[in-house]
């Protein structure tokens, strides 16, 4: 029996860098270029996870101060064993009542964590209030109904196989994973100059178990769900995929991940 009551177990961190936190310092390295912030900025990171949006943060030179805020403990143990550099303060705490004070801040940032929040609005929401007059308010989400290409192929080869897979789909469960509801979303927040785009960058794997084997670690929505099945049933889906995954002649599987981001101003 497939279990339809899988969550999205986001916790541990060893287990999360091999299946896409492998990825998100490209798709960081890409964020904070084109948010082009002056150096020597106080950096609030909402979700940091493992820290990695703040390690690029104080990589580029921008943060002189980096506060991450994220809910699992497990995840911020995992950040601060890999960044120990004395501007960063990792926090528990939960994105709809941040535990900063208002103002603080000169750029809030979440990379990968909107479409996860219950109450996106409310993210927003608390992300400008931390930031002062002037101040950066940005996010990006991965292109879940589209092409973040190793999660999509994975759900359409799923899906082929067992239609109810679909609810647990990342695409259509994350309508707000899209430019203009993202902007939509800041806007309503009340920020200004509100603009979107986009990031993309190659994600290759070395051959068909590279890509396979993170699916097999149960965290975040797609694992999950593999783990759910049954071995027949995972079989089967390791077949699929390996039948529809399109493999190089050296075994290489060439594959994209675009994410949309969005930023906007705290008015003065």
């Amino acid at each position: 029996m497939i279990r339809r009551d899988v969550d999205d177990n986001w916790a541990i961190g060893e287990a999360y860098d091999p299946y896409v936190g492998r990825w998100s310092q490209f798709v960081g390295n890409s964020f904070v270029d084109w948010l082009a912030e002056p150096p020597d900025m106080r950096w609030l990171d909402i979700g940091c996870g493992t820290g990695i949006l703040s390690q690029v943060a104080l990589e580029h030179g921008l943060a002189s101060r980096v506060v991450g805020i994220d809910p699992s403990e497990a995840f911020l143990a995992y950040a601060r064993s890999k960044e120990q550099h004395p501007a960063v303060n990792f926090r528990l705490g939960s994105a709809d009542a941040l535990p900063v004070a208002d103002d603080s801040f000169d750029v809030a940032v979440s990379g990968l964590v909107l479409n996860f929040l219950p109450d996106p609005a409310g993210g927003v929401a608390e992300m400008r209030r931390a930031v002062c007059p002037g101040g950066t308010v940005a996010a990006y989400v991965w292109d879940y109904a589209g092409e973040m290409q190793l999660i999509r192929r994975f759900w359409d080869a799923a899906i082929a196989l067992d239609p109810a897979a679909r609810e647990l789909d990342e695409g259509p469960r994350f309508p707000l994973a899209a430019p203009v509801p993202l902007a939509t979303l800041f806007e309503t927040a009340g920020l200004e100059e509100v603009e979107n785009h986009t990031i993309e960058i190659a994600t290759i794997f070395e051959d068909f178990e590279d890509y396979w084997s993170p699916f097999l670690s149960g965290v975040g929505p797609a694992p999950a769900y593999c783990m759910s099945l049954d071995d027949e049933r995972r079989a089967a889906l390791r077949e699929r995929l390996q039948e529809t995954l399109p493999e190089a002649p050296d075994g290489r599987i060439h594959l994209i991940a675009r994410a949309w981001a969005v930023q906007g101003t705290v008015p003065e």
